[in-house]
């Protein structure tokens, strides 16, 4: 019989791709959205497909579903700086109140469940690199903390249930993910530099772009969550790319890739910006015999393929 996963935040730009990997290993699939921060057009390949519905609600209002599920993987949330800026109590409640829902589905239905949390639980590291052990250094009434503590309460409630309720769980903690369907607008560094060399503007630079990153192509992301489901690990586990670059560097890749003549401009470091970034991935390649397998060059040029066909067609031009 043909197994079933429910992926909250399915419209979204990690859970579109999801849904299509679930599909293509033989599952049915149903996507919750909300449509907050997602996208029909990112499954609207999938709306004909037998095996996968859509169901348009949000999950910090109580969610009901008929039917057997044997696995949830909850991805609904705001995930860009921008988007917690400017849903702040949105990014609150999809942490708590539905992460709570999805994980009273999973205990009502017998489900695998697994979160998305994120290496902004790490806050801006004093350890480097960041390793599941770290406890993080985050301020918690920042600007960015409704983010980093909404996901830091998720992991919480997650084990909650593990332990008390004996819920099959799973932890994932992402680091910078890219890829096609990424939202022009989402204020991540690599749909923001894309979109401005495509149209000739200079790339935003905050700070002196010596603060580093990791960049993981959302293929090699989405094959991490596929091992993590199958497999019997319960604490948190980091998976990303340990590729660690500055900002600056990774603009100028982008503007020799996209061929374009734009500059860099800098901009004023935003609040509690971490300021290193870098997954110690020991525990994904011992456990799950994971790593990344698409290099930054590849993945970008996959990405700028992507954008070229957005690019001017968002912005009504």
């Amino acid at each position: 019989m043909r197994q079933r996963v429910v992926i909250t935040g399915g419209a979204g730009f990690l859970g579109s791709h999801l849904c299509d990997r679930f599909l293509a290993e033989g599952w049915s699939v149903l996507c919750v959205d909300n449509l907050l921060t997602g996208n029909k057009d990112n499954v609207a390949h999938l709306m004909d497909e037998e095996h996968f519905s859509f169901m348009e609600h949000d999950v910090t209002k109580f969610i009901d579903i008929e039917g057997s599920v044997d696995a949830i993987l909850h991805f609904a949330s705001p995930a860009s700086p921008i988007d917690y800026l400017e849903l702040p109590i949105q990014t609150l409640k999809v942490g708590s109140l539905g992460t709570h829902n999805a994980l009273g589905l999973a205990r009502k239905k017998g489900a695998r469940f697994l979160i998305a949390s994120t290496s902004e639980c790490y806050g801006d590291p004093l350890v480097h690199p960041q390793t599941e052990d770290y406890w993080g250094n985050v301020n918690p009434v920042g600007p960015r903390g409704v983010y980093d503590e909404a996901k830091r309460f998720s992991e919480a409630m997650t084990m909650a249930y593990h332990r008390y309720h004996g819920v099959d769980t799973r932890i994932i903690r992402i680091f910078n993910t890219y890829g096609p369907r990424m939202r022009l607008d989402d204020g991540r560094a690599l749909p923001a530099f894309m979109s401005q060399a495509l149209s000739g503007e200079p790339l935003t630079v905050f700070g002196d772009g010596s603060q580093t990153r990791s960049f993981c192509y959302v293929d090699d992301l989405v094959e991490g969550i596929w091992r993590l489901l199958q497999s019997g690990h319960h604490t948190p586990m980091n998976i990303g790319n340990p590729r660690e670059m500055t900002i600056r560097e990774f603009a100028e890749q982008v503007i020799e890739l996209t061929g374009s003549g734009s500059t860099v401009s800098y901009q004023a470091l935003p609040e509690d910006d971490p300021k290193v970034r870098q997954p110690d991935i020991s525990l994904a390649r011992a456990v799950l015999g994971w790593e990344p397998q698409v290099q930054l060059e590849d993945g970008l040029r996959r990405t700028l393929e992507y954008f070229k066909g957005r690019v001017g067609g968002e912005r009504g031009e």
